[in-house]
């Protein structure tokens, strides 16, 4: 069975992996695109909680109705879709160094906004080799609170952006995230990296 996954305005497919006798077809953000979409849209202007969420629900959800798809969610749960599993099982995104996804092309900045459950197996999957095996690494010492050594440390995260040091990556975004080589290439704007650190350091 062949699908038309073209995407919604914003949206990208990042990653295809099996899931029962179907696909989980992975969304996430089209940088640099997505920003001016998003940031253009009723939720986001209403002032009401959760304007990222309710955005994509309305987005994918149109999307996954056209497909005669079921769509999924990272903040539906408990029990929570294991996004994370779909993501190594894609063959697209690996184990960082410091623990965190690493994807062939949006780096550690890579996120899903929902997945679409297609009634039809993934196509055989090119095997790729993660990216960190050649890389220098820079994310493991670029962490000015060390809160990645051994492993993250989210009281160490929050102290130092508490401080005038912390003022870079609350307004640009995770410095561990943007050392990354191929999240400097992804296009991801400082303006949702920044917005998305209020939302976890508010």
């Amino acid at each position: 069975m062949v699908f038309d996954l073209s995407p919604p305005e914003g949206l990208c497919i990042t990653g295809l992996a099996p899931e029962g006798d179907g696909t989980a077809a992975l969304i996430s953000p089209d940088e640099p695109g997505f920003w001016p979409v998003f940031t253009a849209s009723a939720e986001y202007g209403d002032r009401q909680p959760d304007p990222l969420d309710r955005w994509s629900k309305r987005v994918i959800g149109v999307w996954a109705g056209r497909l005669g798809a079921r769509a999924v969610y990272p903040s539906d749960g408990p029990p929570f879709p294991p996004f994370a599993s779909w993501a190594l099982a894609s063959g697209r995104c690996f184990s960082s160094p410091v623990g965190m996804l690493v994807h062939d092309r949006m780096g550690l900045f890579i996120s899903f906004r929902g997945a679409l459950i297609l009634p039809a197996p993934p196509p055989e999957m090119i095997g790729r080799t993660s990216p960190c095996i050649t890389c220098h690494r820079p994310c493991l010492t670029a962490c000015p609170a060390g809160a990645f050594r051994p492993a993250y440390d989210p009281a160490a995260c929050h102290a130092h952006l508490n401080e005038p040091a912390g003022q870079d990556c609350l307004s640009m975004g995770c410095i561990v995230r943007r050392a990354c080589p191929i999240s400097q290439g992804c296009g991801r704007l400082p303006q949702q990296s920044a917005w998305h650190m209020r939302a976890f350091h508010p």
